[in-house]
């Protein structure tokens, strides 16, 4: 096929457009410049975080912006930055000003007032319940009245939904038990019924307790076993599920890519403890005695029913779905964790 001259704009002449695929009054430079990608990248993920202020939560969000995800932090508070945004739990509209939580990929809620802070007085008890129950039905509520709501939705809840258990092993599919903690937990986890109505992928993180350096439980206890005054609790026969801050963190992220992980998923090494067996290692790690044990009616006297479903009741929990998925541990055993965690060039604070 011959060349055929065409008016060629931009060269302001009439010139052979070299090319077999040449048509009268078209010139393929001129065109080429309005062809977009055909297959342009996918927008990133963008996340909402609630309850970001504690523990999990401030490395939760370090760990977005090591990432370079950009996330938008709900505040009770007048917003201080720009990517924090004000929301009333309690308020008839829980979030005013809802038009940027349009096609977030995830939301993440983790709020809850400390169960072991101070003694379960009534009082405190039904602010503990606010802080988790009716946070959680509010969020899930202004995300399903979005008109493109996120693709999933992680809320924080607690093995204690199993209650006091002995020794049974526990999976994601073990009946719920019963106590304060249980209850809270079961209706915590079903405050979020308004999501799953609305499609959005839910999944309950029901976590041991979270061991992290200077933070948490081991903030408490790290400084009495350094004095030689730590000890096992009650009997010591109580079951403790527990995960690394860095695991907690990772497991989040692998629930984030998993799309079939959905409902219940426990947050927990695969290897729980005993009080006794927790103690032994803490002391050992700490090259220090534990020969004291503090009686459990003497924890009841002092806290209450505090005491009893937190320091005194155990869960035996095995994450089966994390494993199940191919979750991989980092601290999958004590042993590894607490070196780990406690290493003595950490600046814990003490």
């Amino acid at each position: 096929m011959l060349p055929v001259t065409n008016y060629c704009p931009d060269q302001n002449i009439f010139t052979p457009c070299q090319t077999n695929l040449a048509r009268r009054g078209y010139c393929i430079h001129q065109e080429e410049s309005n062809i977009s990608s055909v297959n342009p990248p996918p927008p990133g993920p963008r996340i909402l975080l609630s309850g970001a202020s504690g523990m999990l939560g401030t490395a939760l969000r370090e760990a977005l912006a090591t990432r370079n995800t950009p996330f938008i932090n709900l505040v009770r508070g007048t917003p201080a930055e720009p990517n924090q945004l004000q929301w009333n739990p309690a308020g008839a509209q829980a979030i005013a000003h809802s038009e940027g939580l349009e096609d977030l990929t995830a939301a993440i809620h983790l709020s809850g007032a400390n169960l072991a802070a101070r003694r379960w007085t009534p009082e405190y008890k039904r602010a503990i319940g606010e802080s988790r129950i009716g946070s959680t039905r509010a969020l899930s509520t202004a995300l399903a009245r979005l008109s493109h709501p996120p693709k999933m939705l992680l809320v924080a809840s607690a093995v204690g939904i199993y209650g006091n258990r002995g020794d049974e092993l526990l999976d994601e599919t073990s009946p719920l038990g019963k106590g304060f903690i249980a209850d809270l937990c079961r209706e915590w986890e079903a405050a979020a019924k308004p999501a799953v109505d609305a499609g959005i992928r839910v999944v309950h993180l029901r976590f041991g307790v979270v061991l992290a350096a200077g933070q948490g439980a081991l903030a408490r206890l790290v400084p009495l076993f350094r004095m030689g005054l730590g000890g096992q609790l009650g009997s010591g026969r109580q079951y403790m599920s527990w995960i690394s801050l860095p695991d907690a963190l990772a497991a989040i992220f692998f629930v984030l890519e998993s799309p079939s992980l959905a409902g219940p998923v426990n947050f927990t090494a695969p290897n729980p403890v005993t009080n006794a067996q927790f103690t032994s290692a803490l002391a050992t790690q700490l090259h220090r005695p534990a020969f004291l044990s503090v009686p459990g009616f003497a924890l009841r006297l002092a806290l209450g029913e505090m005491a009893r479903e937190t320091l005194l009741w155990g869960a035996r929990a095995y994450p089966a779905k994390l494993a199940a998925s191919g979750f991989q541990f980092s601290h999958a055993s004590l042993v590894h964790a607490l070196p780990a965690i406690l290493d003595p060039r950490v600046d814990l604070g003490l």
